[in-house]
């Protein structure tokens, strides 16, 4: 009897966009392969079951406090060097536990949507341990040396200039498939803008503008000198998304919400339907994560994009400008002015809003499932002498 296929996402719960492009996958598979088996595994989690709550906890810390510092580590590691070497070779999970994980689930395919995941793999793969096709989808329109390793067995990857920057790395063209970065099928449909902003109690006619800070609500109170201001000559609808900030969530409700500012606002935690919020809006002031900024392209929503992390962030900002889909600004004086020009200027707004739509990446979530699935019957399994190469360093 043939066996059935069955694919084994693994992902990581640092920041949303890992874990948003692996249950994108996994509902694309239960769509429009519905003889395929899929489960999604936080790897983090299986692999650091008591510590990557504390593990996650410090790392949005550190970025938070010390981006200059992730900044400085994501470059010394971006290309291949000798310090990118010494970092791919901290093993940083349990052999036996991942072996484990593949004996239980027994995948004939899996798909790393975490960098941390497809090192584990490639650490497998080239000791011999496992010989299972490995394919790895980057989550951001940039590289980056911790993403790219052997035994891989292709790469599903953003835009085309990734696609070349992972053939300077000397990864095979065969290797490197243009996907566009997976996002859930509710960002690809069309809706009704009025419709939809009856349905969450917002005017039909007053400028709408979406405002994300990422999952964890990264942007900060600053913000609200923004609407205290009297230079928004006209009012404005604005809808926070305050991620699981609690916190920033309350403090915004408390400083912005009622009679506090002639703007109309709107405060929201942690949704589910994001997607209707970027279909009502006509402008997002977000941070540029992949996913996000992939969401709103499929959309064709304009974007600000604020306060860029050094990192994957700064690389998604410095491509959706060069597009001209995206505004970048550095600090809240940057970002009222900005908003005011937008606001002001209706071909502005028309010209971001033309360019995402030229430059949006088609999401074919049927192209990304062929690349994974005919994986497994194109691979080669891992020569000896890739091995030895492996170990070497």
């Amino acid at each position: 009897m043939k066996r059935r296929e069955k694919l084994l996402i693994l992902t990581g719960s640092l920041g949303d966009g890992h874990n948003k492009a692996a249950q994108a996958i996994l509902e694309a598979t239960r769509l429009h392969r519905p003889d395929v088996d899929v489960k999604v595994v936080d790897f983090l989690e299986w692999t650091h079951p008591y510590l990557h709550g504390v593990g996650k906890y410090c790392y949005m810390q550190w970025v938070k406090s010390l981006p200059s510092v992730y900044g400085y580590l994501y470059r010394k590691t971006r290309d291949d060097n000798t310090f990118s070497h010494m970092f791919k070779k901290m093993k940083s999970f349990s052999t036996d536990r991942m072996l484990a994980l593949l004996d239980e689930e027994g995948p004939t395919e899996v798909v790393c949507t975490f960098p941390g995941a497809a090192a584990a793999m490639s650490y497998l793969k080239c000791n011999g341990f496992t010989t299972v096709p490995t394919v790895t989808v980057m989550t951001d329109y940039t590289d980056h040396s911790y993403w790219i390793h052997p035994g891989t067995d292709r790469y599903l990857v953003g835009a085309d200039h990734v696609k070349q920057a992972l053939l300077r790395y000397g990864v095979q063209e065969e290797h490197v498939v243009v996907t566009g970065i997976p996002i859930r099928k509710p960002f690809t449909q069309a809706y009704d803008r009025a419709e939809l902003r009856d349905q969450h109690g917002l005017d039909r006619e007053m400028p709408t503008v979406l405002v994300m800070g990422g999952g964890h609500g990264l942007i900060g109170k600053q913000f609200k000198s923004v609407l205290q201001s009297d230079e928004l000559a006209e009012p404005v609808q604005f809808v926070f998304v305050c991620g699981r900030n609690e916190k920033l969530k309350q403090l915004l409700e408390e400083e912005l919400g009622g009679e506090k500012t002639r703007h109309r606002v709107k405060v929201t935690g942690f949704v589910d339907h994001v997607h209707e919020l970027m279909a009502l809006s006509d402008l997002i002031i977000t941070k540029p994560g992949g996913l996000t900024i992939s969401e709103a392209m499929a959309l064709e929503l304009p974007m600000m994009l604020y306060k860029p992390i050094p990192g994957q962030e700064q690389e998604n900002a410095a491509y959706l400008v060069s597009l001209g889909a995206a505004i970048e600004v550095k600090n809240a004086l940057e970002l009222k002015n900005q908003l005011l020009e937008v606001i002001a200027n209706q071909s502005l707004l028309s010209k971001l809003k033309e360019n995402v739509k030229m430059s949006q990446q088609h999401q074919d979530a049927q192209h990304m499932l062929r690349a994974i699935f005919e994986t497994r019957h194109h691979f080669v399994p891992m020569a000896d002498d890739m091995r030895l190469a492996y170990a070497n360093g």
